[in-house]
């Protein structure tokens, strides 16, 4: 008599990097947040640039900069943004008196290298969620512009708190938020044209995340 013996299939586990990436990056922030609350503050504000960079690299694994165009957009932010943050720092007349603490890493001339890679990721990250609301580039750049001053508003908050920066006399001027609105408006204007809309649902969570962060942390902290 013939058994028959059943055939058992093999089935292939597929990653999906959009959903890794968004456990990732919540993994970090609320390990930080239930940190915080349990009082290891000291222990978990330093790693702040490590957790910037898991960003970043999250970021480029699903957003599009296969295109030379793209990877110039990129690079354009960063470099854009060191060099007004380096100006502000200088002369306190771009964003108003200030300097950088030690919890943001290596510097180069009173900024942190770290900055200048969060305006490039900022500025990815919301070109990519605003989009959907509009195909113009002007309106897609001012709502852009204005995600990232409100995600600044919130960060200026605590940024003081944890040695990241420091405005003088702790008041962080209106100025502060007017140039960067304007930064972040003319750099939007880029990524609309270079960087091809891909990785919307990871750059809300990206975002979203460093808002509840910093809207967390005061509510725990205060």
């Amino acid at each position: 008599m013939n058994i028959p013996i059943p055939i058992i299939k093999k089935t292939s586990l597929k990653v999906d990097l959009t959903s890794l990436s968004i456990f990732t990056i919540w993994l970090f922030v609320l390990s930080a947040l239930i940190g915080i609350a349990l009082g290891f503050e000291d222990w978990f504000i330093p790693k702040t640039p490590l957790n910037l960079l898991v960003g970043f690299v999250l970021l480029i694994i699903n957003l599009d900069f296969l295109s030379v165009k793209s990877k110039y957009a990129f690079a354009i932010a960063f470099i854009v943004g060191m060099i007004v943050e380096i100006l502000g720092v200088a002369t306190g007349e771009i964003f108003g008196v200030y300097h950088y603490g030690d919890n943001m890493g290596i510097k180069l001339l009173g900024v942190p290298y770290i900055i200048g890679l969060y305006w490039a990721v900022l500025v990815s990250a919301t070109s990519m969620m605003v989009r959907k609301f509009s195909n113009n580039a002007l309106m897609v750049a001012v709502l852009g512009a204005s995600a990232m001053v409100i995600l600044d508003f919130f960060m200026e908050i605590m940024a003081g708190r944890f040695d990241f920066w420091h405005f003088s006399n702790g008041i962080v001027p209106l100025q502060n938020y007017i140039t960067w609105f304007v930064v972040a408006f003319g750099l939007h204007l880029i990524a609309f044209k270079w960087i091809p809309e891909r990785g919307t649902k990871f750059s809300w969570h990206l975002y979203l995340s460093q808002l509840v962060f910093f809207v967390v942390t005061y509510l725990i902290l205060s």
